[in-house]
């Protein structure tokens, strides 16, 4: 019986990872090809005139990923602040407009960031905040919180108030409970919402555009007019540099949650 379910295993593994990577063989063939046109399966040539653009050349990339990181990674600390007082007003009070505050809260979810960043736009400049990184992380913050306030609120529907109850009968203070308590719970909400975040916030071209006014330059700024017309190879080497960056930082943040949880488990044995 063993074998049998061992071979179903590698087969499951063999078939999600090919269903995962299938679509960037395509991007990966375009990136490497010089006049790649329907209806060939494969490229007539190959070049590696886009990776060296890309990777080599005075493009700008690297600036842009490094611009493009530190935005997704200010906007995530300022989501969590925000998210935590929030997720826990929310799930355990109840008072008059809490609909209408959880409605306003999750409407950049329902509304496109086209309507809402016009307005921000006009009231950037009136504070001059549009053409700097301040008015990108700024405006960034709109269409990424709500997913990070989802992302505790949900923790925070598993967290008994017993917990904490016990914690002040042993004589924890709020600031103690909560390093202990709470924090620890909350944590795989807290690093789903910022995996959200970075990814969402590493995607925004319309606002950045709008509110960095093409001064604030991130990897989407300059891979959405190859891919809107320019050169072919070249934005399948963006598209795979940003797929690239995507995943590295989802894969940091599942090490550290691991580490963390490893250390903790270290400590309490």
């Amino acid at each position: 019986m063993k074998n049998p379910q061992v071979i179903i295993k590698i087969i499951l593994y063999v078939l999600v990872f090919f269903l995962m990577f299938f679509p960037f063989i395509p991007l990966f063939l375009s990136s490497l090809s010089f006049g790649w046109q329907w209806p060939n399966i494969l490229p007539d040539s190959i070049s590696f005139r886009a990776w060296d653009y890309v990777l080599f050349s005075s493009s700008g990339t690297w600036q842009a990923v490094g611009v493009s990181l530190l935005i997704a990674l200010i906007v995530t600390v300022v989501n969590i602040l925000l998210a935590v007082p929030a997720a826990n007003a929310l799930v355990r009070n109840s008072f008059r407009g809490k609909w209408l505050m959880e409605a306003i809260i999750f409407a950049p979810i329902i509304i496109p960031p086209f309507v809402a960043v016009m307005g921000i736009h006009l009231t950037f400049l009136k504070l001059g905040l549009t053409e700097t990184i301040a008015g990108v992380v700024l405006a960034h913050i709109s269409p990424t919180l709500p997913y990070v306030v989802r992302a505790i609120m949900i923790s925070y529907q598993t967290l008994s108030i017993d917990w904490e109850d016990q914690a002040r009968m042993l004589g924890a203070g709020p600031i103690a409970r909560f390093i202990f308590v709470v924090m620890p719970h909350l944590l795989p909400g807290i690093v789903a919402g910022a995996s959200l975040s970075i990814l969402i916030s590493l995607s925004q071209y319309l606002i950045t555009f709008i509110i960095g006014s093409g001064q604030v330059v991130t990897l989407s700024i300059l891979l959405f007019p190859f891919i809107s017309g320019g050169d072919p190879a070249i934005a399948s080497a963006y598209s795979l540099l940003f797929a690239g960056m995507a995943i590295l930082t989802l894969i940091g943040l599942d090490v550290l949650l691991k580490k963390y949880y490893q250390q903790k488990k270290a400590v309490t044995n």
